[in-house]
């Protein structure tokens, strides 16, 4: 079908239904917008709700992600964060590849739509003008012929008048044929208007019309398959996000299958596990025969005066720990006012703060050394003195890290046990604390008042503060054979080695390993043939030889 035969008389609605074809084109461009709109709000709501939702930095909440299941909906909130993201993905690529796209073309569309209607204009104004020519000749020939009729009709009459004078006859019979022909001349010129005004009447309605019409139909053809791309093109932007989106998914189911019931029921022993043994049987005490009546070894009283105090005493509060009030306050630097397995958590953690601490101060120095290496090498780049203070400062710093270290870590290797009693001095012991310092730990449950969340309180009657003999090495080394090297070791920090039986390193120096930690935090090196000594197992990297891994 072909507009410029089947609609040759069709100009005024061929040009109302192209413009509606514009107007459905723009309407299609506003609602892809709004579209993209809607998408870029529903991402900007998901990252709101994902980030109103995410634990907050440095507070209790953050704490509780170490459960499966909170680690889970972590996994989720992230991923729900990444699904809105491809949502953004969405809104952007309908906005570059439809909705910019779509406008320019309308643009395009209606400038070439001005065109072929003015072009259509133009020939139908052609043409009109021609039909104005062969009416304007056709009345000509008409009133010449009349005019014609009439001179004719006057000579005949003016020559059948006898009363006539022949010289008028003459002049008559002149003026009729000079009518006749004129009446000619203007047949001859409408012939020629007539034929001249068909062959454009038919150029107009077989060539040119059909031609402007064809290219508005090729137009609006243009036009139709072009909004039928864009709609293929909005449902392929959707679907090129489906498998990004099908992985985020598949991602929280993931997470949903990794949540460990018996992991969280761990943690939960982990974090509330005070590490005492549940009060023994309450012995029976007979009331019957009072002189002989003494008071039960098992029970819960206190038989310090030689007298027997009720269960609900206030000497027994530290059976009956579940339900003591809590005890408020900051607590002792060591954690003694925690059960142990909450205390040895406090110290490990406390440890491995201090750590990150001294590694990160140790970067620094070496950053600042790199620094000093190159102002001293290029003294234009800056002075190398300045950055000697700075060192100076980061070495005190160090210092007292490493020394706040090995506190912690001689109160963490008394709770592990890795401190020896002071009934055993042939064992080697901690140096970490002070020399005047003695031991008088008391782990008895009976001598501490403790509460559900884990803390709990000394007696007033007894010692509140943790007490750790000097470190004594035996001498079990001094008349021996020189032991065999069974690897190497090197030195992390600096040690100082005052207590007799130590040694002293520097950091990064290579030693010989002669004795593995026996469990007591203490590896025997030695430097050289009158040079050995311990040093703790935490201050050096050791690379033990094959041979002694496998014996």
């Amino acid at each position: 079908m072909s507009w410029g035969t089947e609609l040759w008389d069709q100009f005024d609605n061929l040009e109302k239904h192209t413009q509606w074809g514009i107007d459905v084109l723009e309407k299609y461009i506003k609602f892809v917008k709004e579209r993209t709109e809607i998408e870029i709000n529903y991402a900007k709501q998901l990252r709101n709700l994902s980030k109103k939702y995410q634990p907050k930095k440095n507070s209790k909440e953050e704490d509780e992600y170490k459960y499966s299941s909170c680690q889970a909906f972590l996994a989720t909130l992230n991923e729900m964060n990444d699904y809105a993201g491809q949502h953004e993905v969405v809104s952007e690529n309908m906005t570059s590849q439809i909705t910019a796209e779509l406008a320019r073309y309308v643009q395009e569309l209606k400038q070439e739509r001005k065109m072929h209607f003015h072009d259509g204009r133009k020939a139908q104004q052609h043409i009109e003008t021609c039909w104005k020519q062969l009416e304007s000749s056709k009345r000509r020939f008409e009133r010449d012929c009349k005019e014609a009729d009439r001179a004719q009709q006057y000579f005949e009459k003016m020559d059948a008048d006898i009363n006539v004078t022949k010289a008028d006859v003459e002049k008559a019979r002149q003026q009729a044929q000079l009518r006749h022909q004129m009446a000619e001349e203007s047949k001859a010129e409408y012939s020629s208007t007539l034929q001249r005004f068909n062959h454009e009447q038919h150029d107009h309605y077989h060539t040119h019309i059909p031609n402007i019409f064809q290219k508005i139909q090729e137009m609006e053809e243009r036009r139709i398959i072009r909004i039928g791309e864009s709609m293929k093109t909005f449902a392929e932007v959707d679907r090129q996000v489906i498998p990004i989106i099908g992985k985020c998914l598949d991602e929280i189911t993931k997470a949903a299958e990794s949540i460990d019931q018996k992991h969280d029921s761990k943690l939960v022993v982990e974090a509330f596990k005070s590490g005492f043994e549940p009060p023994g049987d309450v012995d029976f005490e007979d009331f019957t025969q009072p002189i002989k009546r003494t008071v039960s070894d098992s029970s819960l009283s206190n038989s310090k005066d030689g007298k027997p105090e009720s269960r609900f005493s206030s000497k027994s509060k530290g059976k009956l720990w579940p339900f003591i009030k809590k005890n408020k306050g900051g607590g002792p630097e060591d954690f003694s006012n925690l059960p142990p397995e909450q205390r040895r958590k406090k110290l490990q953690q406390k440890v491995d703060e201090l750590n990150r601490d001294i590694q990160k101060e140790m970067d620094q120095r070496d950053a600042l050394t790199k620094m000093k290496d190159v102002y001293i090498k290029n003294p234009q780049m800056g002075d190398a003195a300045s950055v000697d203070l700075k060192l100076a400062e980061l070495a005190q710093n160090l210092e007292k890290l490493r020394l706040e270290a090995q506190k912690f870590e001689g109160w963490l290797a008394e709770v592990e046990g890795r401190l020896p009693a002071r009934t055993e001095p042939a064992r080697r012991q901690s140096g970490m604390y002070e020399p005047q310092n003695t031991l008088t730990v008391n782990n008895c449950a009976q001598d501490r008042e403790s509460s559900p969340d884990g803390s709990y309180t000394e007696e007033p009657s007894q010692e509140s503060e943790v007490k750790v003999p000097a470190p004594e090495f035996d001498d079990e080394f001094d008349d021996e054979e020189p032991l065999p090297t069974i690897g190497t070791c090197k030195a992390l920090y600096t040690f100082e080695g005052q207590n007799e039986g130590t040694i002293s390193v520097s950091e990064g120096e290579t030693l010989f390993v002669i004795e593995e930690d026996k469990g007591d935090g203490w590896t025997r090196i030695r430097r050289n043939e009158d040079e050995e000594g311990y040093v703790p197992t935490s201050y050096v990297e050791v690379f033990l030889e094959k041979n002694a891994k496998d014996s």
